[in-house]
């Protein structure tokens, strides 16, 4: 990759996990009533076609990680378990009053924090009460995260009872000085140890999380990285870039500072190093910052393009309505995004008075719905067209300008009212769907919201 496209397009940007982007949320017409009217619409179009997507956020960390952006309580005090679980179960029922009908469970994640902070009787408690009034949907999948340190036989046997299938451990890099820079120690013997009960037991799709870009982090610590995880073979790779924002309240960046990251362009290099070694292996990139083994159900979905992108990140299996429990959760029914409150004190207040415990969200509106969709093919697929009308926006001159300059560039293809993404273009991709962010293009945001793109 080229110096001058690294300093050329090296900017703040959202990564996409929805369409608008939570800043640029319309809070002050938004209610929870409407909320509820979106999510009720959605449920009654794709309950039966499709089914219901459930993410339960377990906050709960016993020590802080400092590479991490996620919303997050440090406690050791493993007796907020039982009460947490309580009100994520009266949320969920309070939901499902609200949709009046048995939804059907296509997908289910519980993330965090730190599910296995939990443990496992008290996550079979979790599961066993969000299922007892649902049904399964066909080809469901049920998923969560673990930590290589405390994921136990128990915590996988128990999951893998209920219906759990695919676990994805957090690497980061396996150099001691970089985990203590980003206070996350764990030796390779662990996650091995956790990769190999989940395979023993059945699970179908382990997947590795590994960060690029983490301070103190060289070249050849991620190769090394990767060399350790090519032993292993984990069906799935999540390769993510580290998202500096230490502005985001709680998140914990403060322990060291710029001058410790890599450069943009050493940052980039250890991506495609990466991903030559991934591919090398036998891996297959899957839209952003991901790799599959192609018996993966990640790299079939990409096949077959139903490959979906939402607040979990990248899926197999797209439903229309995605309900998030917990403190922080998001919720997604298409037509609108609602956001639980941060406080768990707050949450339990609400949950208490019979409320569904939203504080913010968005309804999105005609030319939001048609954004979303160009993004989003983007973002799976690397192409998108607006040639017939249900895709039709208005269409910007900067967006046109912008795609003419990422043609120049060679990083699109840019036809009447097409657009395909090259493979030298694959790596600016949250730039070209800046170009679509029409919302971004009419309002620049003048504080810092958005990590660096490169």
């Amino acid at each position: 990759m080229s110096q001058s496209l690294i300093n050329k397009y090296n900017v703040a940007g959202p990564r996409y996990t929805s369409y608008p982007t939570v800043p640029y949320w319309d809070l002050e017409s938004f209610s929870l009533e409407q909320w509820k009217a979106s999510l009720k619409r959605s449920f009654e179009e794709s309950n039966t076609s499709e089914g219901l997507s459930l993410y339960i956020h377990l906050p709960f960390c016993e020590s802080l990680c400092t590479f991490c952006g996620c919303h997050k309580r440090i406690t050791k005090r493993h007796e907020v378990e039982a009460p947490y679980i309580k009100a994520v179960l009266k949320e969920w029922q309070l939901y499902l009053k609200l949709l009046g009908s048995t939804p059907k469970i296509k997908e289910l994640h519980l993330g965090g924090g730190t599910p296995t902070f939990f443990s496992p009787e008290h996550l079979e408690f979790l599961i066993s009460g969000l299922l007892k009034d649902a049904e399964l949907a066909e080809g469901y999948e049920f998923s969560f995260e673990g930590h290589p340190n405390n994921t136990t036989e128990a915590h996988l046997q128990t999951l893998f009872n209920l219906g759990f299938r695919r676990v994805s451990y957090g690497v980061q890099d396996y150099n001691l000085s970089i985990q203590k820079a980003i206070h996350r120690i764990q030796p390779f013997e662990n996650v091995k140890r956790a990769t190999d009960l989940a395979r023993n037991i059945g699970y179908t799709s382990v997947g590795h999380d590994i960060i690029f870009g983490l301070p103190f982090q060289t070249e050849a610590d991620v190769i090394e990285t990767i060399n350790k995880t090519k032993t292993l073979m984990p069906d799935r790779i999540a390769f993510y870039s580290y998202a500096h924002v230490p502005w985001i309240k709680g998140n914990g960046q403060r322990g060291f500072s710029e001058d410790d990251l890599p450069t943009p362009e050493s940052k980039r290099q250890q991506y495609e190093t990466g991903k030559q070694r991934f591919e090398e292996a036998g891996y297959v990139e899957i839209g952003m910052d991901h790799f599959a083994l192609k018996t993966d159900s990640l790299y079939k979905a990409m096949e077959n393009k139903t490959l979906h992108r939402n607040f979990m990140g990248y899926t197999a299996s797209k439903t229309q309505a995605m309900i998030g429990l917990g403190v922080s959760s998001i919720s997604d029914s298409w037509y609108g995004f609602a956001q639980n409150v941060k406080s768990n004190e707050e949450y339990y207040k609400l949950l208490d008075q019979d409320i569904i415990p939203v504080f913010k969200g968005h309804i999105l509106n005609t030319e939001d719905l048609v954004i979303r969709k160009h993004i989003l093919n983007l973002m799976c697929n690397f192409e998108t067209s607006w040639i017939n009308d249900d895709m039709a926006f208005n269409e910007l001159p900067e967006v046109l300008i912008n795609l003419k300059e990422f043609e120049l560039d060679g990083l699109l293809q840019f036809e009447t009212k097409n657009v395909t993404v090259t493979d030298k273009g694959k790596p600016f991709i949250r730039n070209i769907c800046m170009a679509f962010d029409l919302l971004l293009q009419r309002k620049k945001p003048e504080t810092k919201l958005f990590s660096m793109t490169i």
